[in-house]
């Protein structure tokens, strides 16, 4: 992905092969953070977050107020750090849910007569029982009912591109997006980030919390080439194990490779292909969802992550 714009998402990427990257990759000192808009009032002082005026900023302009605050969740300064990336957490979820209502992902205990898995729900077959000692026939396995889960509807896997500077509106899309895919998938998701490897930040079958994931998430520093086709690759290995009845991943990238290997085959691989892109370089990224049947949409900015997401979840294939 390429370097972060001041405004807000991803510019093109404009200098060849190999994405560098840039100081707000690191740790942010006071003086860094003093230069953007707001942290004055938001930070007045060494080791203080305000969360009421950040709210205030928040409501006025989302972007700004979501930049910064995961900008502060690199920040030198420990207890505001801290502050930040638990206020980032609970305002992750809190969004997701707003955004992205659970309707899906999770599976349900059911009682099936008959089934030949599960655990005998005794009440449900006592009749059968009573029956079968008064006319002294045999018990069959038909007879008795079980309870068992129903397999999971929806299964997501969210790869980040961490392959270029992840600045804070870049942290914060990524964040929002990885809460969105909690909502909406409890069940079974699993989250990824790559640059020239992929690393698994929650597999498929954990159950790390969300808090856990945004806060790292927020650790992430962008570097190093973008190998996109492994990427693609390692996210369809997380869906293979997975039992739901649709299965997705979500790319949160421009779809620019700088290795030397075609994302398109991998790309074609996965069940179902989403692309959440930057709202000012989407064009790749469309090119390779048109190309391997997949959707995809181009983000406003960060606050426009969880929406984004449930408009190509809710759209109809093809």
């Amino acid at each position: 992905m390429s370097p972060s714009s001041p405004t807000g998402l991803p510019e093109p990427n404009t200098g060849g092969g190999r994405k560098r990257p840039t100081p707000g990759d690191r740790q942010a000192p006071r003086s860094q953070l003093a230069n953007r808009p707001r942290f004055a009032e938001i930070s007045p002082e060494v080791g203080v977050l305000d969360q009421d005026a950040f709210s205030k900023a928040l409501e006025e302009d989302p972007e700004q107020a979501l930049s910064l605050l995961a900008e502060m969740s690199g920040a030198t300064d420990e207890a505001l750090r801290a502050a930040a990336r638990a206020l980032a957490a609970r305002l992750a979820l809190d969004r997701a849910r707003a955004g992205t209502p659970r309707r899906r992902g999770i599976g349900k205990m059911r009682s099936v007569t008959g089934g030949d898995e599960g655990d005998l729900d005794l009440d449900a077959s006592l009749p059968a029982i009573a029956e079968a000692r008064a006319t002294g026939r045999a018990l069959s396995a038909d007879d008795l009912t079980v309870r068992q889960w129903s397999k999971p509807t929806l299964a997501l896997c969210l790869v980040i591109d961490a392959s270029g500077s992840m600045g804070g509106a870049r942290l914060a899309a990524a964040a929002l997006t990885a809460a969105a895919c909690a909502w909406r998938a409890p069940g079974e998701h699993a989250v990824l980030s790559f640059a020239r490897d992929v690393k698994v930040l929650r597999p498929m079958d954990s159950t790390r919390g969300t808090d856990l994931l945004v806060d790292d998430i927020l650790r992430l520093r962008g570097h190093g080439v973008t190998g996109l086709a492994g990427a693609l690759r390692a996210a369809n290995d997380q869906l293979a194990g997975s039992r739901a009845g649709r299965r997705v991943v979500v790319l949160l990238s421009d779809c620019r490779p700088t290795d030397d290997n075609d994302p398109l085959p991998a790309a074609c691989a996965v069940p179902e292909l989403l692309i959440l892109a930057p709202g000012d370089d989407y064009e790749q990224a469309a090119d390779l969802a048109n190309r391997c049947g997949g959707r995809w949409a181009a983000m406003a900015g960060a606050a426009d992550a969880p929406a984004a997401l449930l408009g190509l979840l809710e759209a109809p294939a093809g």
